[in-house]
């Protein structure tokens, strides 16, 4: 690859690897344990994701389990879920926090699977934008020792890398998809 489109190849690595972060967090019918991830705890008035301060454990298909190595920190993880946008109700024993998972109502399904779907466009949306700022970059090299041949030849691989990315965004929303409507 030339070195000039690889910055723009990096740029489409990282919205791809931020679109499947972001999918990782909605939930399926399954328990995950990274619909965690984007909730912070108040770990000595410093916010902290739950993984660093308890051990996740996934026991049955519907069930989180979550044991905080400290016990005053299971209020602090039960405040954060409960105000989290997750929509479950945490069990609080006093060691630990259970997250029970309902069955996803069909209507609920397709929700998410539009979620998913919107996600993916802006995704795509996002490496159109970096193809766009590539080709601004290629157009702005005529004139200078790179020829009108070399610039096309650039503009072709750099379509051909956003056409990649957006068949890899696809792929990710369809298997989301799929997970999703899966009863």
């Amino acid at each position: 690859m030339d070195e000039k489109l690889k910055v723009y190849d990096d740029k489409m690595n990282k919205t791809i690897a931020s679109l499947e972060g972001e999918l990782a967090a909605i939930r399926a019918g399954r328990a995950n344990p990274n619909v965690l991830n984007k909730i912070m705890v108040n770990y000595y008035g410093t916010p902290t994701p739950i993984q660093q301060v308890a051990n996740v454990s996934v026991p049955e298909a519907r069930m989180i389990h979550i044991q905080p190595w400290e016990k005053s920190m299971v209020k602090e993880i039960e405040k954060a879920i409960m105000t989290s946008d997750l929509g479950i109700n945490p069990t609080n024993d006093g060691s630990a926090i259970r997250l029970a998972f309902p069955e996803l109502t069909e209507e609920r399904r397709k929700e998410l699977a539009k979620d998913v779907k919107k996600k993916g466009e802006n995704a795509k949306v996002a490496i159109r934008n970096i193809r766009r700022d590539g080709n601004d970059t290629l157009k702005k090299l005529k004139g200078s020792e790179v020829s009108e041949d070399e610039i096309k030849d650039l503009e072709d691989e750099l379509q051909k890398l956003t056409d990649k990315f957006i068949k890899e965004v696809d792929k990710a929303v369809e298997a989301k998809s799929k997970e999703v409507m899966t009863v």
